[in-house]
């Protein structure tokens, strides 16, 4: 069988990715970002890149490294903690909040400012609308690759390119001092603003969907698949930090136009109705809505695909019930959405990062069965002490942990237990070892 792809299958493939990771919090976050860190712009946005396009390539590539599913990335964790964390990631991606939140970010950017007053009522409408149209392109799941790769994306694309041109070619003010954190530890405050993404959840379960794209073009060998992901990853990596430096120094030049705005959407509508005129607020809307309504597409697809795996409904049920219940969390309002996210990331964020980082030296470890259990045990232990600590709850008793006051005690943690799984071997291997000694 041929397991090779024309080129513009794998640039589409790429496309698609891209597409598929470009949504709500990959527009809102890097403006404020930038505006935050001014002058710190450099060390913010290396974090942020960090966090919001490297580790989503690199857990692109542990999948494919690992043989391309879930179950391959997690075969050494017990089957029930492995399918409890996968659920738990489809449900953040999916109807709690990254789904929904590109549906309010859709709204708020590209459908609000045309009205004199909006009211719940339109937001409610604009849900229905916008979920039902995620569901009917979900609902065709073998023609992803086409519709999203060849069609919606490049428009997309087209659109971010004149913006990016027009920011640096016209940019609406000078940089100011860095505030904040941003003033103190900029590269760690841009780290963790990246989790803000959920890029790295969502590759974890994109990753499996562009397999499935690839099985559906007629390639299905290991290292024809792994090759074609990495491919895909590498043209959605690129693309990704094209938007991101873009928006940063968007972001970052915005004082003259938007000082003080308290969310990136508003710094965005601001700065591109001061470029492009009356009609920015056009160009934002489409921009917005084709980037937003593509992640909407991607995440309902890919939550469906594993539910229903685990399931007796249907994948089409599922797009149904998940669309349903995306349109009805939408309602909740964005600032809402966030604030009630931001714990959530905190939480499972570092063990996402602590099992990609393991797939990488499985075949060093002597253990990996022990590894996997101790140091992601480990992680979210320490990771929830984060969260507990963003989400308001008085942990200053545990301050003298090392990067606790930045947000990331569970770094060194999960790097000490790691480094501790090389040196502890199979638990079978002690009774020769003891044979041979006597």
């Amino acid at each position: 069988m041929n397991q090779t792809l024309k080129l513009t299958d794998i640039i589409a493939l790429g496309f698609m990715l891209f597409a598929f990771f470009l949504g709500a919090g990959n527009i809102i976050f890097p403006p404020l970002a930038g505006q935050l860190a001014g002058e710190n712009i450099m060390p913010a946005m290396i974090g942020f890149l960090v966090t919001a396009v490297g580790l989503p390539l690199i857990t692109i590539i542990a999948i494919a490294v690992s043989g391309g599913s879930w179950e391959h990335l997690t075969k050494d964790l017990p089957k029930r903690s492995a399918t409890l964390m996968a659920v738990l990631i489809f449900i953040i991606i999916g109807p709690a909040f990254a789904a929904p939140r590109t549906g309010l970010v859709a709204y708020e950017m590209a459908v609000k400012p045309f009205f004199v007053e909006a009211t719940d009522a339109h937001l409610a409408l604009f849900s229905v609308l916008f979920f039902t149209i995620a569901m009917f392109f979900a609902w065709y799941q073998g023609k992803l690759i086409d519709v999203i790769g060849k069609v919606l994306t490049p428009a997309l694309f087209i659109g971010l390119i004149i913006l990016a041109f027009a920011v640096f070619y016209d940019p609406q003010g000078s940089m100011l001092f860095a505030q904040d954190e941003y003033l103190s530890h900029p590269l760690q405050k841009g780290f963790l603003d990246g989790y803000n993404t959920m890029d790295t959840f969502g590759s974890l379960m994109f990753g499996v969907l562009i397999v499935d794209a690839l099985r559906k073009k007629g390639i299905t060998e290991q290292k024809a698949t792994a090759r074609y992901l990495i491919s895909a990853a590498c043209i959605a990596a690129v693309g990704l930090a094209f938007v991101y430096i873009s928006l940063f120094y968007l972001g970052a030049t915005s004082s003259a136009i938007a000082s003080g705005a308290d969310n990136g959407g508003v710094i965005l509508s601001l700065y591109v109705q001061s470029l492009f005129g009356s009609y920015g607020q056009t160009v934002l809307s489409v921009i917005v809505l084709l980037a937003c309504l593509t992640t909407a597409i991607g995440l309902i697809s890919a939550c469906s695909d594993y539910f229903s795996s685990l399931t007796s409904i249907s994948y089409k049920n599922w797009v149904i019930i998940i669309g349903v219940a995306c349109a009805v969390v939408a309602n909740v309002g964005l600032s809402q959405l966030i604030a009630l996210s931001v714990p959530v990331l905190f939480a499972l964020y570092p063990v996402a990062i602590a099992l990609v980082g393991l797939t990488f030296i499985r075949k060093f470890l002597p253990n990996p069965k022990l590894a996997y259990r101790l140091v992601l045990s480990v992680s979210l232990i320490f990771a929830l002490i984060d969260a507990a600590k963003v989400a308001g709850v008085d942990v200053s008793a545990l301050s003298i942990l090392p990067m606790f006051d930045i947000g990331m005690g569970w770094l060194l943690p999960t790097l000490a237990t790691m480094l501790c799984m090389f040196f502890i071997g199979k638990a079978d291997e002690q009774p020769s070892l003891n044979k041979e000694a006597a």
